[in-house]
């Protein structure tokens, strides 16, 4: 048999963890990294935290799944809490982003729906994203990576330039439903965007009654030194795809809207068998009690302030390779005047994590409660993979 027993989509590194601690991962021989990769920014508060594992533990031994053919306390509490410290009003739990961000999609549509506006249904996403890997979020995307052999791909999504107002307004049509975008990119190489577009996008919505959905899955949970980064910028949207860190490694995900956006989320219009079972919910409400305070995203915005200031020095000493930083709190990129790939690779053999993205940048997404220590650790280990680094020839 020539395959592997795991389907192989993956090209999988060398890295083979099998403990982790705090800010580090241990593989099975021993080895010992540092995490600035968190997992693609989803261990936020690290690995093994002590809070979110005793809360996992206890609800485990208590209840794990029902359906939610049943009432949810936990869910209700866990969505009240968001609905508290957010835009929304409802959320809907899921069990990932793509979930959350296919429950987005569907929620703008529905809006339309029942408002007898059913010709709305195409919506304006940006070159560039990652919104998923399902056939509807693969179709949100012009990445040829992502949709080739996949064809024919979903109608309804039209995809022009990231924080290009003008291009996002050219687009439109009477078919348009609303704007799918990500305020921060993060597979598209740490790329915020202006706060004028996202303005622009809320303007435009407005004006035309039609809806603004973020996706946070990779930004949000205090990520950007605010709870979510739409807070950052000061412009809400109508709905919102959370996943990631909002789980601190349990796999969750969530999808957030105002009243007027779920108008059309009714009894038979979605569902999922695990979203929102109470072990997910403990270990949401757990990552919570850590990340919702304005103490802890203080310290992520004061983190984030040394860890760049710390990059944009050492930068200088190796500009052979190394070009600019970019990003927003702890969702930061170095970018390369080579590929990224190659050197995340590279960092990997010297003990550090990291993960690649496009336009050459290596993504710098550490654990939100790291140290100074850990912050030195960094910077020393990643100017000393730079200087004894050789750039591959070009092909």
């Amino acid at each position: 048999m020539a395959i592997t027993p795991l389907m192989p989509v993956y090209p999988r590194s060398e890295v083979r963890p099998v403990r982790g601690e705090g800010a580090y991962l241990y593989g099975e021989n021993g080895e010992k990294y540092l995490d600035f990769a968190s997992g693609i920014a989803v261990n936020i508060l690290g690995h093994g935290h002590p809070h979110v594992t005793k809360a996992i533990q206890d609800q485990a031994a208590t209840l794990v799944h029902v359906s939610n053919l049943y009432g949810s306390p936990q869910g209700e509490a866990f969505a009240k809490r968001l609905t508290e410290l957010t835009f929304a009003d409802t959320v809907f739990f899921t069990n990932s982003g793509v979930e959350a961000v296919e429950c987005a999609i569907k929620t703008a549509r529905r809006y339309h729906h029942v408002h007898d506006q059913r010709h709305k249904h195409t919506l304006i996403t940006f070159k560039q994203a990652f919104h998923g890997r399902t056939m509807a979020t693969i179709s949100a995307t012009d990445q040829p990576k992502m949709i080739d052999g996949f064809s024919p791909l979903l109608p309804g999504f039209k995809v022009v330039e990231f924080d290009n107002l003008k291009a996002a307004r050219a687009a439109m049509d009477e078919n348009t439903a609303g704007f799918l975008v990500e305020p921060v990119q993060g597979e598209g190489g740490i790329r915020p965007a202006s706060r004028e577009f996202l303005q622009g996008l809320r303007d435009l919505c407005d004006e035309h009654d039609l809806m603004l959905i973020f996706d946070e899955v990779q930004c949000g949970v205090a990520r950007s030194g605010q709870l979510y980064a739409y807070q950052h910028y000061g412009v809400t949207p109508d709905i919102m795809a959370s996943a990631k860190g909002i789980g601190g490694g349990f796999p969750l995900g969530a999808c957030l809207a105002t009243e007027k956006a779920a108008a059309g989320m009714v009894i038979g219009t979605h569902g999922s068998t695990y979203g929102g079972n109470p072990l997910a919910m403990a270990a949401g409400q757990a990552v919570f009690d850590v990340v919702a305070n304005d103490e802890f995203l203080a310290q992520v915005r004061a983190t984030s302030d040394r860890l760049r200031a710390a990059l944009e020095q050492m930068i200088p000493n190796h500009d052979h390779l190394f070009d600019s930083v970019r990003g927003l709190g702890l969702m930061l990129g170095v970018r390369l005047k080579s590929d990224s790939r190659a050197f995340v690779s590279y960092l990997r053999t010297r003990g550090i994590l990291t993960v690649a993205a496009g336009d050459n940048v290596v993504r710098v997404l550490p654990p939100l409660n790291i140290e100074e220590h850990h912050i030195r650790e960094f910077i020393d280990g990643l100017s000393a993979a730079a200087a004894d680094y050789e750039v591959p020839e070009a092909a």
